[in-house]
């Protein structure tokens, strides 16, 4: 194991002996696999520096609290995990839409005008669509049609049309993120219960398939493989043995998120992902809303400004414009994990650690390496890690993405400019 991978005993050892101190004394096994009321993680591979330590006696603290009036307020403390490349390696939302293409289960729209899929495709995505695509079929033959697969694969996968016309525009870049809200928005005509399905085949396919497996979609080889990180499961699982209250919240379709998070032990009740109206029972192109946002406006998703409305709403229970805005942090998580500057705000607002996998992801990255308030971990991904990037993050000058697309300096809440980070867990 590379050395930068090993748990320093040393950290560990002040750590643990901190919490013990605060908790009582224990013994020597409890200290190293928790106790019976208060589990600690089972593993220390993949683990960087004392991230393990650290949790346990988070996860310590938080447990040894129940009943006692202490901690956030909440009847059970909060912990919340990104999705994709967070719990598991890879995207299953971009598993099931090449599943859905090599399937044919993707349904052309009616009379042929793609603008209907999403009012963020521009015109040049939509004619390219129509010209790909036949209409008059129930559904598109994208298994053998491979000018059409090819056509719907790059404008999810790139945002741009095979002719290099950017797909999609005139969105808040802070709140939605049209390329993922249009595989939830081309699932229109089915039922909850099939697009489940759906995602249960393509989840069956990849975890069988061997690591770095890719499959033909189209003319394209894509990913073909995905696997739970094991390090994850027993994070989760941790927790809510320790008592915590677990959810999920994804930028993948709801219906594929639960079906996923179901191997983790988290039920679909606490699963939070892109959620489409329905109508007739079947699913629409359109979807919910929050805060500000009403049903069928399609201008926000759980996407970074988005993924704290949606917590906010379906968890804390806030409704209306208070849930776009960051809660008092008695009621906020406790825990919070995620991999992408997607995720930036809800683990922004988490209040005890924030779990981060290193994808050297800009604004991420600029916050958790500066780590202002020490409640940060970095740690490396646990499958195929990222080498350690060769230049700094630019923070100062272009790590912040604006609501209107425009790179800027990332800021601290007092508006002072972060400076650039050097990448130093990897």
């Amino acid at each position: 194991m590379n050395h930068r991978l090993r748990t320093s005993a040393a950290a560990a050892a002040l750590v643990l002996a901190g919490t013990l101190a605060a908790t009582g004394p224990a013994s020597a096994g409890q200290a190293e696999a928790g106790t019976a009321a208060c589990p600690a993680l089972k593993s220390s591979d993949g683990w960087y520096g004392d991230n393990k330590a650290r949790i346990d006696a988070l996860i310590a603290e938080h447990c040894e609290n129940r009943g006692t009036g202490k901690g956030s307020g909440r009847k059970k403390p909060l912990a919340v995990f990104d999705w994709d490349n967070t719990v598991i390696k890879n995207d299953v939302g971009d598993a099931t839409f090449y599943w859905l293409l090599r399937n044919d289960r993707i349904r052309p729209p009616r009379g042929g005008d793609w603008s209907t899929t999403s009012r963020h495709l521009t015109p040049e995505a939509a004619t390219a669509l129509g010209d790909a695509c036949p209409t008059g079929t129930r559904t598109l033959p994208t298994s053998t049609d491979t000018r059409c697969a090819d056509e719907l694969l790059a404008v999810y996968g790139t945002g741009a049309t095979t002719g290099g016309k950017t797909a999609f525009a005139g969105h808040d870049h802070r709140r939605m993120e049209p390329q993922y809200a249009w595989l939830a928005q081309l699932l229109r005509g089915w039922t909850t219960r099939q697009v489940e399905s759906f995602a249960a085949a393509a989840r069956t396919e990849n975890l069988a398939a061997p690591q770095g497996a890719t499959q033909r979609v189209g003319t394209a080889q894509v990913t073909g493989w995905i696997r739970y990180y094991e390090q994850q499961r027993d994070l989760i699982g941790t927790l809510r043995r320790a008592g915590f209250d677990v959810w999920i919240v994804s930028a993948s379709p709801e219906p594929v998120v639960d079906v996923w998070a179901k191997g983790v032990g988290v039920d679909p009740s606490h699963a939070l992902g892109i959620r489409n109206t329905t109508e007739h029972g079947r699913l629409t192109a359109h979807l919910k809303g929050c805060g500000t946002v009403r049903d069928g406006e399609d201008e926000m998703i759980t996407y970074i400004d988005g993924k704290r409305c949606w917590i906010n709403q379906e968890i804390l229970g806030v409704r209306g414009p208070a849930a776009e805005r960051v809660q008092p942090a008695a009621r906020r998580q406790v825990f919070a994990a995620g991999d992408s500057d997607t995720d930036i705000s809800f683990l922004r607002d988490a209040t005890g650690l924030r779990l981060v996998l290193n994808r050297n992801k800009n604004e991420l990255m600029c916050r958790a390496y500066e780590n202002g308030d020490g409640r940060w971990l970095v740690n490396p991904m646990f499958i195929e890690p990222k080498r350690q990037k060769t230049t700094p993050y630019p923070c100062a000058t272009t790590g912040y993405t604006a609501g209107d697309g425009t790179a800027e300096p990332v800021r601290r809440p007092d508006g002072t400019v972060i400076p650039d980070q050097r990448d130093t867990v990897f």
